[in-house]
């Protein structure tokens, strides 16, 4: 069974070793806000919302905007402007990459920047 977004919200946050009030401060949100969304009475908050939670908790925001099925907005944004990632992305789709072909994926991403030449 999938995890739901409030108890991995409310297990990172404590894993952190952070209080609702401090993570609360440190994102600007209310801390009942917070409280809220780990108890589930709230719907998740917005990909970026969740991206500014996870830096504060130190956690990768790829985990949590999964369990939403959220993109954040710049990563959205770039994706719009640019033909070869939405074609890239398509194809992605239409091959049903498995979340191990993913992480091979990546992996490979970051070995071709490496190899390029600078700038």
């Amino acid at each position: 069974m999938a995890q739901e977004f409030g108890p991995a919200l409310r297990a990172r946050r404590r894993a952190a070793g952070l209080s609702q009030r401090t993570v609360a401060a440190r994102t600007g949100l209310d801390f009942t806000y917070i409280s809220k969304l780990e108890t589930g009475r709230l719907p998740p908050p917005a990909a970026d919302t969740i991206v500014a939670l996870c830096e504060v908790l130190d956690t990768a925001p790829e985990d949590l905007l999964a369990l939403t099925q959220k993109i954040p907005s710049d990563v959205r944004q770039m994706v719009g402007r640019s033909t070869a990632a939405q074609r890239f992305l398509r194809e992605a789709q239409r091959m049903a990459l498995t979340e191990q072909e993913w992480a091979r994926l990546l992996a490979a991403l970051h070995r071709l920047r490496e190899d390029a030449p600078e700038r």
